[in-house]
């Protein structure tokens, strides 16, 4: 059965990584119907988009990444600064990646944002020893994310130590695999993003 998340992708034409590692199998749905879904999926053509309609597409790809609503992402894009038109890409690439929510799952704690943000909203993680339960939450550098206690014994972490194990996080995070737990080491880093920010930039100045 095809799931809503992996429709979604189908939809924008990209492998998202909605479903975690089902994405990296035969099961992905990108991988077995590689056209859009509906009756007609494999007839529909692709054509050449409109500026506009290109830049809802680097919109939608973004939302759908990230689970984030209209409103979210539209504050995400007021809150970011920048003098330059890349300055302001690597500012929203920067705030998006810093959600705690994401970096849960950069920290591979969660098999995907979807799951991460679940996990961080039912407050199994700690940031700075204190419970946190907003996903959108904004990590700041040095701070530290650590699983709840209470949390370890549970079903869903048992076998987390193995998953880590030879887990290799991103350059602007550490990762402590026998304390179970996750620092910001800057805020200064480069992410390979699968959609435009300068088009969705442009969406939104229109």
């Amino acid at each position: 059965m095809i799931r809503p998340k992996e429709k979604k992708e189908r939809a924008l034409g990209i492998k998202l990584f909605l479903k975690g590692d089902r994405c990296n199998s035969p099961k992905c749905a990108m991988t077995r119907k590689p056209y859009k879904p509906g009756i007609h999926g494999k007839s529909r053509r692709r054509g050449a988009l409109s500026e506009y309609g290109q830049q809802l597409l680097e919109k939608q790809k973004i939302k759908a990444s990230y689970g984030l609503t209209e409103a979210q992402l539209r504050n995400l894009f007021e809150n970011a600064s920048g003098p330059k038109e890349s300055s302001m890409n690597k500012s929203v690439v920067n705030l998006l990646e810093r959600r705690l929510d994401n970096v849960v799952f950069r920290l591979s704690f969660a098999p995907s944002r979807i799951a991460a943000r679940q996990r961080v909203s039912h407050g199994h993680f700690l940031v700075n020893d204190k419970r946190a339960s907003t996903p959108s939450y904004i990590l700041k550098a040095g701070d530290v994310i650590s699983l709840n206690p209470a949390s370890r014994e549970l079903l869903i972490f048992k076998d987390l130590p193995n998953i880590i194990k030879k887990y290799e996080p991103p350059q602007w995070l550490s990762l402590d695999k026998d304390k179970l737990e996750g620092k910001v080491k800057s805020l200064s880093f480069e992410v390979e993003a699968p959609f435009d920010v300068n088009l969705v930039v442009d969406y939104y100045s229109r």
